[in-house]
Order: C-alpha cells, then structure tokens, then sequence
C-alpha cells in the first residue's frame, strides 16, 4: 500500500464531471496482419508488470482527512480496461480526432485501475499511413502518471530491435486486500500529528526558495518570471464543460531545428512555443480577442532524476513564460519566449516549487476546490495563467507494437475551469507533434487554431530568412 503524494492526490481533487483530469495520447502503427484486437489484449497481459499503474487502483481515506493510497487491486481484470472501435467511414484523421475526443471527454472509474486503452481500426484514409492502419487511444489518471511517466509506460508496451536488453521480465504479482476503516484512520492520525513539523520545514522551503529568488533579483539581475494572476483574460479562460475537442498538428523536426539559428541559444523547446505563441496571436486576432498584454503560459518542467522509475507518480515543476502574443514580429516573439523562458526556468528550479505540493491538505484542498468550481471563480477573478503548454520529447529510433512499426503519435492533457486549452508537444523519429486539447464550448473551432500552426511556422521562416522551405510534410486536423 503507497499513499498518494500531495502532487498526487491534487488531481483527484481537481476532478469534476466537467474536467475529468487524465492525461494520453493517440498512437498510429502500420497495418500487421496479425495484429487484431485479441493479438493486442494478450500483448498488453505480457506487459502488465512494467508498471504498478496497470494494476493499482484507489482506497480513499473516510471523509477525506487524508490522501488516497494505492493498492495492488485484488479484482483486477484487464478486459475491464479495454475496448475496441471502428471508425465510420471514410476513415480518415478527422474521424480518428473526433473518435479520440469523445473517448478524452470520458472520466475513468474510481473503482478499477485508472487507465484504459481503446484499439481502432478502419484507418483507411489517414495520410501518411497506409490504408487498414490502426490505432491505439491511450488514457490514464493524472494522479498516477505525469506526462513523462505515461509516455514511458507506453513505451514500456513497444519494442525497440536496436535495444541491447529486452524488455524486463515478470515479477510475481501480489494483489492486496483493502485497508480497513481503523487503520485509514490511525495512518491520518499520524499524519495530523506532523502536521506542525511540516508545517515548519514548509516555512524554511519558502523562506529559502525566496532568498534564493532574491539572490536572482539582485545580484545577478536576472528578470522575474510573469506572477500568477497577471495574465490577461481571454476567451479561452471561462468555466468548462465536460465535453472535449481533439486536434493535433504533425510537423517535421528538420524545420523546428533550422529555426534554432534565427535566435542564438535557441531550443527546440523555445522554437516550438514560439509557433504555439503565434498561433495564439492568430487565433485571438481573428475572433477579436487579442489582449493587449501577452499570454501567460505555465509551461510543467520535469524533476524526475534519471534513475528514477516512471511509475511513481507525479514528479513536476512548472514555469510561468509571457509568449510575447502582443509582439507582432515573429522573429523578435522567439527571442523574447527564449529569454523570458530560461528566466523562469531559473527561478523555478531555485524556489523548488515541486517540493511545496507534498504539503497540500486533504481537509481544506477537496472543499476549496468545489468552491471554485461553484462560484466561478475563473470568470470573476481572472486567470491564473491563460493555458499550460507541456513538451514531451520522445524516442528516435523506431518502435514497434507486436510486430506493427510506430507511425506517429500525439499527446493528451486535461483542461480545467478557467484554463479551457491545453497544448501538448511531443517528438517521435523525425517529426515534432503539436496537439490541443480543448472544451468544446470554450473552443468550439479548434480547427482553426490547428490551421494557424501551420501559418506561424511559415511567418517564422520568412521572418529568419528561411521562406525557401516547402509547407510539405504538416499533418493536422
């Protein structure tokens, strides 16, 4: 039994019916003809021990005086967690977006494991992938996965020939009886009595994450990153409904890469929030939205150590980046995203803001939440920052499913009450996805924002003097 970590458990209370928070992705093989849905399910069953979060499902604590825990679910079946579809014809990626919508607007069931994987079939259109392609829709609870963890279990399902060692072998798996009503409370019990000691090493975690960005400030004259609240409001920053738009825009790395020399010290990071920036810009512009300031992006860091496992929770910082949408030249928006980027990246890592989530309450967070929620805050307060771009890089070298070679993938994050758009970045082989993830009452012509991607990336080329490049290559829809 593994409690949840304040992290952890924040999403858990962060879940309404209107803001289901898991996060997955789209997953496009080449067709195999052994590959069928039972072919998949025994696959998965051989792959069950990679990660905890297959089998771990939820045992919440009596009226909520403490975080969750974790145990090995004695009633775990993994048909309970898988499905197939066909998508109606003609087959194509705007079938396969709308298909994958309607599954991200589906909360998972406290009561199982929190993930589901959805094979689909019927992929006939899709360009870039031969006909009778197919697909795998991939979900699973932020409380137990952060966006570097859920990618990894995925992968953990592939195979990589170049490899020098396989995949690991079965453990021999121990389900768990659920805790009783004593010993719930006898743990949140003892948790209530640290209370003060956390309380004091959270003081010296903020006193010293403030002397740290004081020492920033002054010293090195290094600029402050964008405060919470001062983001301007947008249309984009309205209470949600439980109904979700899935869209998403394949690039080709080579060109994310050339940009890099437009800006010296540029990243591909910086780069791709520059054509999200852009994008942005646009879309506001043409529904006459366009604040005057900039847009606020939090943008997640990862601090998990390279020899920790993935299937461990949350492990997340996050940054505060202006996306300079009020400088109309593209070239100078990326010199201000790089600068305005590493900056808060900075200060970030100096204040170890991950740390302070391990002292979230259970007892104030759940009610503060709803309270949110119910009165509307994000409407009446203003933003805390206008929407989350989170990058994930991914693997090089080709995987395969049983056999069946990765095509290409996309990423999925949720979307909350006041942050109605939510971007993910993800790399696979030679190409660069931008996928978003929005409300559809917020967002309902999503569509047009993926169109502007594809625009901010070329005014981005002319802007550094690389118009000569060919717009062949962009996928979206």
């Amino acid at each position: 039994m593994q409690q949840l970590s304040g992290l952890d458990a924040a999403f858990l209370y962060l879940e309404s019916s209107a803001a289901p928070m898991h996060v997955g992705g789209v997953y496009l093989f080449e067709p195999a003809p052994h590959i069928d849905f039972d072919a998949i399910r025994l696959h998965i069953a051989s792959r069950l021990h990679v990660s905890r979060t297959f089998r771990q499902r939820l045992v919440p604590v009596p009226l909520n005086l403490d975080h969750p825990y974790w145990i090995e679910d004695p009633d775990f079946t993994l048909e309970a967690h898988l499905d197939q579809r066909t998508l109606p014809e003609p087959g194509g990626w705007r079938e396969l977006m709308t298909l994958a919508g309607e599954i991200f607007s589906e909360p998972l069931d406290r009561d199982r494991p929190l993930w589901s994987l959805t094979f689909v079939s019927g992929l006939n259109r899709v360009p870039g992938a031969p006909s009778g392609a197919f697909a795998l829709i991939a979900k699973a609870h932020h409380a137990a996965v952060d966006g570097v963890s859920g990618e990894e279990i995925i992968w953990a399902l592939l195979d990589d020939p170049a490899a020098e060692s396989p995949a690991p072998a079965a453990a021999p798996w121990r389900p768990e009886s659920p805790p009783g009503l004593l010993r719930l409370l006898a743990g949140s019990a003892g948790r209530l009595l640290e209370q003060p000691a956390r309380l004091a090493r959270l003081t010296g975690r903020l006193a010293g994450g403030a002397l740290r960005a004081a020492t920033l400030r002054t010293l090195l004259r290094i600029p402050l990153p964008p405060l919470l609240l001062s983001a301007p409001a947008t249309p984009l920053n309205q209470p949600v409904t439980g109904e979700r738009l899935f869209r998403g825009a394949v690039l080709p790395l080579a060109r994310i890469k050339a940009l890099r020399s437009a800006v010296p010290g540029t990243t591909v990071n910086d780069v791709a929030l520059a054509i999200c920036a852009g994008a942005l810009r646009r879309y506001l512009k043409d529904n006459e939205a366009l604040p005057g300031k900039p847009l606020i992006a939090a943008v997640p860091i990862s601090v998990r150590p390279p020899d920790q496992v993935a299937n461990d929770g949350n492990r997340v910082s996050a940054a505060l980046v202006a996306l300079a949408t009020d400088v109309e030249d593209p070239r100078e928006r990326l010199q201000l995203i790089h600068d305005g980027a590493a900056d808060a990246m900075t200060y970030s890592r100096a204040m170890a803001l991950d740390k302070l989530t391990d002292f979230i309450p259970a007892t104030s967070t759940v009610p503060l939440v709803r309270l949110y929620c119910w009165l509307k805050l994000a409407q009446r307060v203003g933003p805390l920052f206008n929407l989350f771009i989170t990058n994930v890089p991914g693997p090089r070298q080709p995987l395969y499913l049983n056999g069946a070679r990765l095509l290409g993938h996309l990423g999925m994050a949720p979307v909350f009450d006041g942050l109605g758009l939510i971007l993910v970045i993800t790399s696979y082989l030679d190409t660069l996805a931008i996928s978003a993830t929005a409300c559809r009452k917020v967002m309902p012509d999503l569509d047009a924002f993926i169109g502007h991607l594809e625009a901010s990336l070329e005014e981005l080329e002319a802007a550094a003097g690389r118009g000569e490049t060919t717009a062949n290559g962009i996928l979206h829809g």
